[in-house]
């Protein structure tokens, strides 16, 4: 069995100076907003915050100046990206971009698309969405049908995406598809194009509301749409490969554990002067494990930060992250005598609805339980 290690980022001068500027920009930025906007920091759009982060070159931090980066380190990008969400920051005008679509371009784009497309983003002003889950094939990936066929100096798509974050407001998507093959081929004939959603004609986009009434999901419908051939990002066939070193930036930020952390402060304010031991005993335990994960986490930073591939950590990551994440509602529920209601004007009560709504999305985004300890087991050696 092969063993596993987390690095442990070094803590510096320059990323505490960071998290206190950081820290300062948001106390003025978002001051005005509420306990349940906070808690839906995720699906959070506003455009003006993004663009102001943008300004303070907290996006695109790690990337080249040539296409509008700053050339910073993974850790001082981690330093911020921990801060808004932890502070309940609006961050998904900017989210998938910086996140994850900068980074594969960077990887594998050709010059003209980096140029386009990057110097955009690290301004706050270009938004993307991921085209990779499909109907009836859950978080197989390898199962798409979404077909791609080269037509003279075009690719003609055929295909729909599902749970598709954001395609509605967004500028771009990272297209995962069949350019060869069929189904059964597997992970071989995949490629991805990138699609610009405002220019391409045979694409419709429908809403997906989701339980508490909010339109983040989408179906993404490609019906013979024209996508120009140097569309292409890398190779041809090598669509597989690029998912997967993608996957590593989206599976394993702190995101992964932060996504009820609004509800973990009202539930220690709930719980202001309580001296029972299960309330002792539970907050003690939630902060444990909260440091524990911020451990990991900060531990692939450092490996990304390095060049290395930290596909299996970060795997462990996000299946650690979302079962910790799902616990604190169901906690939440049995120390505090609140029914949750989003209409309430108790702050506890209204987040915990928000959050129990959500919760079950968290253990499907990024990937399912089954999919990420499969990657573990492999990764371990054991199958």
């Amino acid at each position: 069995m092969s063993a596993l290690s987390f690095p442990a980022p070094v803590e510096t001068e320059a990323t505490e100076t960071l998290r206190r500027e950081v820290r300062e920009f948001l106390a003025q930025q978002i001051a005005g907003r509420t306990p349940m906007q906070r808690a839906d920091s995720w699906s959070g759009f506003d455009r003006d915050f993004s663009r102001a982060l943008g300004a303070r070159g907290w996006l695109g931090m790690t990337w080249p100046k040539a296409y509008g980066g700053h050339e910073r380190s993974a850790f001082e990008r981690y330093v911020v990206v921990e801060e808004t969400l932890a502070a309940g920051a609006p961050v998904a005008a900017h989210w998938i971009a910086d996140r994850q679509s900068g980074p594969t371009l960077l990887k594998y784009g050709t010059e003209a698309q980096r140029a386009a497309v990057l110097p955009g983003v690290a301004r706050g002003e270009t938004v993307f969405c991921i085209g990779m889950s499909e109907p009836g094939s859950g978080s197989d990936l390898a199962a798409t049908r979404t077909r791609a066929v080269r037509d003279g100096d075009v690719w003609r798509v055929t295909g729909t995406k599902l749970w598709t974050t954001g395609a509605h407001d967004a500028d771009y998507m990272i297209l995962f598809c069949r350019t060869s093959g069929t189904p059964a081929d597997r992970q071989a004939g995949t490629s991805q194009l990138l699609v610009d959603l405002r220019r391409t004609e045979g694409v419709t986009i429908r809403p997906i509301i989701d339980l508490d009434g909010k339109h983040h999901f989408n179906e993404v419908h490609f019906e013979d749409a024209a996508i120009p051939a140097d569309a292409l990002i890398g190779t041809e066939g090598e669509g597989w490969a690029q998912v997967m070193s993608e996957l590593a930036f989206e599976r394993s930020g702190p995101e992964r554990f932060l996504s009820s952390i609004q509800l973990l402060i009202e539930l220690i304010g709930a719980l202001q002067g309580a001296d029972d031991d299960a309330s002792l005993l539970a907050i003690g335990r939630l902060t444990s494990h909260l440091v524990v994960l911020r451990r990991l986490s900060r531990g692939v930073a450092a490996m990304l930060e390095a060049g290395d591939n930290p596909t299996v950590h970060a795997a462990i990551v996000k299946d650690l992250g979302a079962v910790y994440e799902q616990s604190i509602p169901e906690i939440a529920r049995t120390l505090v005598d609140a029914v949750p209601d989003a209409a309430s004007t108790r702050s506890f009560a209204a987040v915990l609805q928000k959050t129990m709504w959500n919760a079950p999305s968290w253990s499907l985004r990024g990937g399912t339980r089954e999919i990420l300890r499969g990657i573990i087991a492999r990764g371990l050696g054991l199958r």
